[in-house]
C-alpha cells in the first residue's frame, strides 16, 4: 500500500521538474532546461555537447511522459506524475536512471569544462541551481554527490543519486 507520506514527497519533487511553474511538466521544461545549462557554461547550442544535451533532454522527456503521461495530452499534472512515480518508479528506480542518463550524461559532458569526464563540485552546484535546486543547498549537494571525495562528479555517482531523490524510496 502506498503510503499519503510517499505521495507528498514524490508530489514534492514534482516542481523540480516543471521549470517554468505553469503546473505541468512537458517537453520545453526539458528543453529549457537544456537551454538554460548551455546558457549557464556558454556551451553553443550547435555544438556537439549542445546537440547532445537538447537530445539527453527530448529523451527524458519521452520516458517521463512514456510513464506518466496517462492521458496523452503531451504533459504531465501532479497527480499524473505522483501515479506515475508510485506506480513505475518506486520499485524500479535503475528505471527512472536509464531514462534520466542521457541527459545527465550530457549535463555533465556541458560542466565538464576540462574534458576528463566529470565536473568539479562547484561547477555541478552550478549545474544543479540552474535545474530548481536552490542556491543555499546546491553546494551542500554537490559535495555530497562527489561520493570518493575527490572534488569531481561523474556520471557513476550523479545517476543513482538522482534515482534515489526522485523516487524516494521509503
Amino acid at each position: 500500500m502506498v503510503s499519503s507520506e510517499y505521495e507528498r514527497r514524490i508530489a514534492a519533487r514534482f516542481a523540480t521538474f516543471d521549470q517554468d511553474g505553469n503546473g505541468y511538466i512537458d517537453r520545453e521544461d526539458f528543453s529549457g532546461a537544456a537551454k538554460a545549462l548551455l546558457a549557464e557554461f556558454a556551451v553553443a547550442a550547435r555544438s556537439d555537447k549542445g546537440q547532445a544535451l537538447y537530445a539527453g533532454a527530448e529523451a527524458f522527456w519521452q520516458g517521463m511522459a512514456g510513464i506518466a503521461d496517462r492521458d496523452g495530452d503531451q504533459r504531465i499534472d501532479r497527480e499524473e506524475f505522483v501515479t506515475g512515480a508510485v506506480k513505475r518508479l518506486r520499485d524500479n528506480p535503475d528505471r527512472f536512471a536509464e531514462i534520466a542518463r542521457p541527459f545527465l550524461h550530457a549535463a555533465i559532458a556541458v560542466a565538464d569544462t576540462d574534458g576528463d569526464g566529470a565536473a568539479t563540485v562547484e561547477d555541478t552546484a552550478r549545474v544543479l541551481t540552474i535545474l530548481g535546486v536552490g542556491e543555499d543547498i546546491a553546494h551542500s549537494v554537490a559535495a555530497a554527490l562527489d561520493a570518493d571525495g575527490d572534488g569531481r562528479v561523474g556520471e557513476a555517482e550523479i545517476v543513482p543519486a538522482f534515482a534515489r531523490y526522485f523516487t524516494v524510496p521509503e
